[in-house]
């Protein structure tokens, strides 16, 4: 039952999409860089390139997923993930939603797809850290029980040149 019920919420969480709008998560392989570095830009002021994005996925412990459209290949992704697993404790190094697909479930599948990665892999614990004005993320992940372990003031430097804290987030899965 360990692996089971993250597939099950999944599942469940999935059936709210309309009909032809279904999102389905793929594992993030080189091809996608490109989009998910375009992704990235819209979603932060200071955005990762496709190579930065690559160097990362293609260290040891490192994974993500990509979100696309069921049907659609050749259409941008709606998102995607990069995570860490070290030791048994991982962390999401960026994840991003296309403004377009925003509030539409497509982080929660993202993060859906990352805890189950992880309960295969028994991990114990996912940290992260997200922006303390971005009230989306942090409802998606307080929904998704992360509870505030520290932060790091005036992290984030938004385009209007002000600065926020980044908080920093833990989940135990063990």
């Amino acid at each position: 039952m360990y692996w089971l019920w993250p597939w099950i919420w999944t599942a469940s969480f999935l059936s709210q999409f309309r009909e032809g709008d279904d999102i389905v998560t793929t594992p993030l392989i080189g091809e996608d860089l490109d989009d998910a570095a375009e992704l990235h830009s819209e979603a932060f002021a200071q955005p990762w390139s496709g190579d930065e994005l690559g160097s990362l996925l293609f260290q040891p412990g490192s994974f993500g997923f990509v979100a696309r459209r069921v049907g659609a290949p050749h259409l941008p992704p709606a998102g995607f993930v990069l995570a860490r697993l070290v030791e048994g404790e991982a962390e999401i190094l960026t994840i991003a939603v296309s403004k377009t697909a925003r509030r539409r479930g497509v982080g929660r599948l993202l993060m859906d797809t990352v805890l189950a990665h992880l309960y295969a892999e028994r991990a114990s614990a996912l940290f992260l850290e997200v922006d303390e004005v971005n009230e989306a993320a942090l409802a998606l992940y307080r929904r998704l029980r992360f509870e505030e372990v520290g932060s790091r003031p005036a992290y984030y430097k938004h385009e209007d040149g002000r600065r926020t804290s980044a908080l920093t987030l833990k989940r135990r899965l063990d």
